[in-house]
């Protein structure tokens, strides 16, 4: 997909689709590597896992991943074929945030849930006001074939209609898994990539035992980044070994200029 391409997708519609964009050879390496993240992950967080959880998080610390599945891991997201799909997207420059493995709930009669990013660290009020001035992405590797995500189109810069508003903060009789008109279901096929805004409204579709991998990149500004966790960020030797190296070095950067 051409730059202005992706460009154009993502200003439209605040979603790039690109599928079949891991190879096999690094699907089979991230299988493995997300595998073994999670074994330990249950291990540590079961209850948590039992009661509700639906994703983890810092994949890539250093004390919760080996030497060699984290070269490998940022050998993948810090690739050129990566690079391609970040550079058209935050073209200022791009830092690297985090991690994220989602999977199905422990209980398969929990439901999934509309929601923005951005109504975890805002009011209502606040999350309209700054709408379309934060560019975080989402980039969601598919792992196994899953049902996907479900986006509200161009919602990365409209506000909520009425009937959204009231689904998503479950009100007014409405509950956060209703369905909604405008709601675009997004299937995954393993290897392909869905890029979307982290403030668009969107929510995870359970079943076929998915397993997906974000990566979420976002500007480099110092407010964005200053919770990044500096023992998930490559090492000088990995940095001198990845094809795309600029968005992590971004983060090491703008974490020493943190207070």
């Amino acid at each position: 997909m051409a730059s202005e391409d992706i460009a154009t997708q993502y200003e439209q519609s605040g979603f790039v689709y690109q599928p079949a964009f891991l190879d096999q050879h690094e699907l089979e390496q991230l299988r493995r590597i997300t595998a073994r993240f999670h074994q330990h992950w249950l291990q540590e967080n079961q209850n948590f896992y039992r009661q509700r959880a639906i994703n983890s998080a810092y994949l890539t610390h250093a004390e919760r991943m080996s030497d060699e599945d984290r070269q490998a891991m940022f050998s993948i997201i810090g690739s050129a074929r990566m690079a391609s799909m970040v550079k058209p997207l935050l073209p200022d420059g791009a830092a690297f945030m985090n991690t994220q493995l989602f999977f199905d709930p422990h209980n398969p009669q929990q439901k999934n849930y509309w929601h923005r990013d951005t109504q975890y660290l805002y009011s209502p009020e606040e999350e309209q006001a700054q709408l379309g001035s934060t560019r975080v992405l989402h980039y969601r590797l598919a792992l196994y074939d899953e049902p996907g995500i479900e986006l509200i189109p161009g919602s990365h810069n409209q506000w909520d209609s009425p009937e959204e508003l009231d689904v998503r903060l479950a009100r007014n009789g409405r509950e956060s898994y209703h369905d909604l008109p405008r709601g675009q279901q997004v299937p995954l096929n393993a290897g392909d990539l869905l890029i979307f805004d982290a403030s668009m409204m969107h929510r995870g579709l359970y079943g076929n035992n998915r397993f997906a991998l974000d990566v979420l990149f976002c500007e480099v500004r110092q407010d964005l980044l200053q919770h990044v966790d500096a023992n998930c960020l490559p090492g000088e030797v990995i940095l001198s070994e990845i094809d795309y190296p600029a968005p992590f070095a971004a983060s090491r950067n703008a974490l020493r200029q943190t207070p």
